[in-house]
């Protein structure tokens, strides 16, 4: 078996032989463009109660960005059991997969031009990393599934694949395949139970506080060590 480590390495040495066709200030500007894109359509739907209340298809397609950027900003399970009740599930999962595959192939990009950047280079060949690689290549694929279809967090892999440099294609397809019956279950539970909006209302709240937890409790780690540190009066 080979080492991971030697792989690792050589995946780093393609990285920076690889020629590139598009410019480092095209990327550069592309890289601003989708977190500006993103960021504005966030803070669209956070203003406009009225988008929030919308029954708009486009609603549904353009919400898939801020929902699965990177660090997912808010949830997507309240938006399509909220859909789900006016529409029916096929087509639900259809425009969310259609938006989520866009929204991946700005993953895949962004996480790209962020693993070239120099300041990253050490850690990148930590051991931690160099195994969570390792470890990924054994079943790339069905890892993918796995996790686009059960609520394992998917934002590591969206930074793995770019490491393992795992083709675009392959990783679209894992998420086609995985997204789009868990978003079809979804939707089809909206259409069944046909949940109060209150109650996705603070089904979101819930899914937002449990995603910020890690950052909740290194702030309160942070603060209470700095309390610890500080001279008595």
């Amino acid at each position: 078996m080979a080492d991971p480590k030697t792989d690792f390495s050589a995946l780093n040495g393609l990285r920076g032989t690889s020629p590139r066709t598009i410019p480092r200030w095209a990327r550069t500007l592309i890289f601003i463009f989708e977190i500006v894109f993103v960021a504005g359509l966030l803070a669209w739907w956070l203003s406009a109660p009225s988008l929030r209340e919308s029954k708009s298809l486009w609603i549904l397609f353009l919400y898939c960005f801020p929902a699965e950027f990177l660090i997912a900003t808010v949830p997507h399970e309240p938006v399509l059991l909220y859909f789900g009740k006016f529409y029916s599930p096929l087509t639900v999962a259809a425009i969310s997969a259609f938006g989520t595959v866009l929204t991946e192939a700005l993953n895949y990009t962004f996480f790209k031009y962020v693993a070239d950047l120099k300041v990253l280079k050490k850690m990148l060949e930590t051991r931690s990393v160099q195994k969570a690689v390792h470890l990924f290549n054994r079943a790339p694929f069905l890892a993918l599934w796995v996790a686009g279809f059960t609520p394992i967090p998917f934002y590591p892999f969206r930074f793995l694949v770019v490491l393992a440099r795992y083709p675009i294609v392959k990783y679209l397809l894992a998420v086609i395949l995985s997204r789009t019956p868990r978003m079809y279950i979804l939707a089809l539970a909206g259409r069944a139970v046909r949940f109060p909006d209150y109650m996705l209302v603070i089904l979101m709240a819930v899914l937002i506080f449990a995603a910020n937890i890690p950052i909740i409790g290194k702030l309160l780690r942070r603060k209470k060590s700095g309390a610890a540190a500080a001279p008595p009066l």
